[in-house]
């Protein structure tokens, strides 16, 4: 199992959300991660995956000897995550000013909704809040009204991928100078980035602010979810020439004898068409006629279903943790340059073990007396 982030050592601050996800990912590429939480504070059974691979450690912040401790760690530590509200890591004497002094190779790494500055810095808020001043959540929806898509555009799309970003630039960085930094993460900046695509495609008259009304939003016909006999979906995204005309064979339809689709005025006539064909017949049998297509169209599956389809199954995805309980491995996954050719020589796909507790002065004297 290759392993690139071995050696690295990452302290967790306790928090929700993006961060816990973001020090997953770290441990997953190998980094020893330590999260210190403050006493009695562990949910049961919420987070048992999210904090594989890491020790937890507990520390109250008001007590001068794990405050003491917790500096001690930072002092020998890599890379710094903490994620609440500005100035609450400065107020327990534990900001990076302080940090980088004791530790100047050290990337203290801070991951907010709204950033370390600016008018809503100090606001409180949710993945809802951060991406509905990007454009990002009226994007998403049927034209009635916008729909949250679920957490994963602010709070880890935004969140915590951009904050592993951060961290893996800055460990770069400090191999070439010696030198930490602070990384700044926030949803809202990353949730823009995200959709800078769009940004681009609006600028040229290819997007428009009305939502259901654009190519990737669920107007186009070729672009968009089809119900089937059953009730259950079937996913269409067949926006190449090529891709549409298999799709439209698969449905038993001709090609000559349908509306033009790069006219927009044909867009409804054309989904009416193909949602009464899906219709017709169960998920199954669309599964059928396009599994072994380039047609670009698959069954939607449950969070149920997935760990069971024959792809996610042979790549190993999502996993049987042994206690009923499904998990995502590890991605991306490495591959050693003489084996880059081997088809499945990767076995980066072992689940990571659970989360180990120990005491925090055990912790202090495991990371010996390192510079970081």
């Amino acid at each position: 199992m290759s392993r690139p982030l071995e050696g690295v050592r990452v302290l967790e601050m306790a928090g929700i959300g993006p961060g816990p996800h973001a020090c997953m990912m770290l441990a997953d590429l190998g980094a020893e991660v330590v999260r210190v939480e403050r006493p009695g504070r562990r949910e049961a059974a919420t987070d048992r995956h999210t904090l594989r691979g890491r020790t937890v450690a507990e520390a109250d912040l008001k007590w001068p000897e794990d405050l003491e401790r917790v500096r001690t760690l930072a002092a020998r530590a890599d890379v710094l995550v903490e994620g609440f509200r500005p100035g609450v890591m400065e107020r327990l004497g534990l900001g990076p000013q302080g940090l980088l002094t004791d530790n100047p190779r050290l990337i203290y790494a801070r991951m907010t909704g709204w950033g370390q500055d600016g008018p809503l810095a100090p606001r409180a808020g949710h993945d809802i809040n951060y991406i509905s001043l990007t454009g990002a959540l009226h994007a998403v929806g049927p034209a009635e009204r916008p729909f949250p898509p679920l957490n994963l555009v602010g709070d880890y799309g935004g969140g915590s991928m951009m904050l592993v970003v951060g961290v893996l630039g800055a460990l770069v960085e400090r191999a070439r100078t010696g030198e930490g930094q602070v990384v700044d993460a926030a949803m809202v900046d990353g949730a823009s980035v995200l959709v800078q695509a769009l940004l681009e495609l609006r600028d040229i008259g290819l997007w428009n602010d009305t939502r259901g009304d654009n190519l990737l939003d669920g107007a186009a016909p070729y672009y968009r979810t089809y119900r089937c006999a059953d009730g259950r979906f079937m996913a269409v995204g067949s926006i190449e020439p090529q891709f549409y005309a298999l799709l439209v064979d698969g449905l038993g339809l001709r090609l000559d004898e349908l509306p033009d689709r790069d006219d927009r005025a044909n867009w409804q006539e054309l989904a009416k068409l193909f949602a009464d064909r899906f219709a017709e017949h169960d998920r199954d049998h669309w599964v059928a006629v396009f599994e072994d297509t380039d047609a670009c169209v698959t069954p939607v599956l449950t969070f149920a279903e997935a760990p069971a389809h024959r792809h996610v199954t042979a790549r190993r995805s999502l996993v049987d943790a042994g206690d009923s309980s499904v998990v995502a491995v590890r991605a991306p996954r490495f591959l050693p340059a003489a084996g880059a050719d081997a088809v499945g020589s990767d076995r980066s796909t072992e689940v990571p073990g659970a989360p180990r507790e120990a005491e925090l002065a055990d912790v202090v004297a495991a990371w010996g007396a390192g510079d970081g």
